[in-house]
């Protein structure tokens, strides 16, 4: 089983950008998949969550307004769509996937590597 991320890179402040999350090995569709990120010298932190249920979705306070988190389930996938990037959002940017739709990192069992995304100011 396994989640592999990408879509990360360089990009200036203002930028869009779009990370991808796919499984394998397994079905995600009745689980909650979530983005949880990671910055130089941080705790890794808690940036959006989808739930099995359409339209259920939870967003850091930091990234609303900004980041739309969506999925296809058909392609065993969610996405991150980052807006208005800013400096701040430079990080390590990691997916996971459990059965509950929540905030909190311990309670997801599968998580991919890592993707990173750098914004210059």
């Amino acid at each position: 089983v396994q989640l592999q991320a990408s879509g990360g890179g360089l990009v200036q402040a203002g930028d869009s950008l779009r990370l991808s999350c796919v499984g394998s090995g397994r079905t995600f569709s009745d689980d909650a998949m979530a983005w949880f990120r990671q910055a130089p010298g941080k705790e890794r932190e808690f940036v959006a969550t989808i739930s099995w249920i359409p339209g259920a979705t939870y967003y850091a306070d930091s990234v609303k307004g900004r980041f739309t988190i969506s999925r296809d389930n058909a392609k065993n996938a969610v996405y991150l769509h980052m807006n208005k990037l800013k400096a701040d959002d430079t990080a390590v940017y990691y997916c996971a996937a459990g059965t509950l739709h929540t905030r909190v990192a311990t309670a997801y069992t599968y998580w991919g590597q890592g993707t990173q995304v750098t914004v210059s100011s």
